[in-house]
Formats: C-alpha cells, structure tokens, sequence
C-alpha cells in the first residue's frame, strides 16, 4: 500500500534526548555514572510520560535521596538542556512533508508537563497535524494501545503509515501492526527512504 501519512518519533529524531551527555557536562562523568546507579532517574521519567506530575515526581525522588538532591533537581529545573538541541534535517523533513500535503503525526512518549515545556522552545512541535503523547493519553510505545488509538483516531489504514522511531522496541510494535518502519539512525538516512516512498522529491529532501 502506498504510503499515507507519516509519523515521528520525537526524543533523537527531531530533538536530541540525551539526559547523560548534560550530567557529564554539569557534575562530571564519574558522579553521573554514580548518580544514575545510585537514583532510578529513568522510572521517574517513565511514569512522568505516562501522566504523572513532573514537579512532584522529581521533588518525591529527591527527597527519598536527599544525598542527590541537587542532581536530581536539574530533571526539572534545567531539563530543557537534556532535551536539545533540535535536529534541523529532521525538522526540514517534517515541514517538506507538509508543504506536499503529506498529514505527519507525532507519537511518542512524553509528560504533559514536559511537552508543554518542549513546545515553548520548539515551536515547530506546533505543526503535526495532530501529536498522540503518551503523557495526555496515558498509554505509551512499546505498548500496542497507544498505536491503536492513532489508528483509530487518524483513520489512516496501518499499512498507510510509515514510523520513524530511534527506538528498536517501539519500531518493533509498529511493524507487527502492519505500519511501514524506519528505525532511525540520522536524518540523512531517513530522507533518502522518504524519497524512495515517493513522498519527497531529492530536493525537497535535502
């Protein structure tokens, strides 16, 4: 079936998701390594993406280690640094699409209150033509519910859609649905497979 719509990913494919890399710039290599052994920062986020508070979320952990407090604080205070820079090709990408008349969706996995964040400094996650987040419905990838509430809700046929995730699970989920997948790896490679669907001529996916 041809391709349809198109949905991405966001975290590594139109925004850098690298809460490591600012630890290693804020407190150092070793203490981050220590930190993240010592503090399960990626559950909190976990549960943050699947709709509870991110305030009360990070201020819980904190106080249950206190020894970390400071660490553990930046999760919320400087959290947009763990979430940057944008990927421009990908942004390019996305807004080519557009131009064509293509519909693009968002999924992926992200607070209500982290989302909200992400859109004051990146106004082009203003442009889907609707963004299913896991933090709003409550469901995230790789669970299949939140796949079919896009389905379901978008009307477009699975097999219409093609999914850009840097993730192997979530691209996992989506094939055994029956939607086109890429896993992402860069944008380079991801344009030349829009061009190969058909969607995007080599120039407009440059």
């Amino acid at each position: 079936m041809t391709v349809q719509a198109v949905v991405f990913d966001i975290g590594n494919v139109l925004i850098e998701w690298n809460p490591e890399r600012f630890y290693d710039r804020v407190v150092g290599e070793p203490r981050r390594r220590a930190l993240f052994e010592a503090v399960a920062l990626h559950a909190m986020n976990e549960r943050v993406d699947l709709g509870s508070v991110w305030e009360d979320e990070v201020s819980a952990l904190a106080r249950e280690h206190p020894e970390w407090a400071g660490e553990i604080n930046h999760w919320h205070h400087r959290w947009i640094e763990m979430a940057s820079p944008e990927i421009p090709q990908s942004v390019r990408l996305l807004r080519a699409l557009r131009a064509k008349g293509v519909p693009v969706f968002a999924l992926s996995n992200f607070g209500r209150e982290t989302f909200a964040e992400a859109l004051r400094h990146y106004p082009f996650l203003t442009e889907f033509d609707r963004a299913f987040v896991s933090g709003h419905l409550r469901q995230a990838k790789p669970e299949p519910a939140i796949y079919e509430t896009l389905e379901r809700e978008t009307g477009v046929a699975p097999a219409a859609l093609l999914f850009t995730d840097d993730r192997a699970d979530n691209i996992a989920t989506a094939a055994g649905r029956g939607w086109g997948t890429h896993l992402f790896d860069g944008p380079q490679a991801f344009a030349e497979r829009l061009v190969a669907e058909g969607l995007l001529t080599a120039a407009e996916a440059a």
